[in-house]
């Protein structure tokens, strides 16, 4: 689920026959975590858990915890920024294009 830019994973726990969910694309630390019995409750509680959070740092004068932007700056070192960069090229792609499938084929690895 995604709501003003924060994205939720969704478990179910089978012992107490609730949807619990928590904020994944924010960082260290819960920015919000609910539950619910239903889908609509998930989603009503998702949206409020996230209003709250936001009023409650308002509120404190803090700045909250914003999601994943989608830019990472990278420190490469020299010889490598080289190497990928001539690889890129070689395979007719951007630095940037070539990185992020690199990136995706290492992650679809991990599951």
């Amino acid at each position: 689920m995604e709501y003003k830019g924060y994205i939720a994973a969704i478990e179910y726990d089978e012992s107490v026959d609730l949807l619990h969910g928590r904020v994944v694309n924010a960082g260290a630390g819960p920015v919000a975590t609910f539950e619910a019995a239903d889908v609509e409750g998930l989603k009503r509680g998702f949206r409020t858990s996230i209003d709250q959070y936001l009023a409650l740092c308002e509120e404190q004068g803090i700045a909250p915890q914003k999601p994943f932007s989608g830019k990472a700056l990278l420190r490469l070192g020299p010889s490598l920024h080289g190497q990928v960069t001539l690889a890129a090229k070689e395979d007719g792609m951007t630095l940037n294009a070539w990185i992020k499938q690199a990136l995706e084929e290492k992650m679809r690895l991990r599951t």
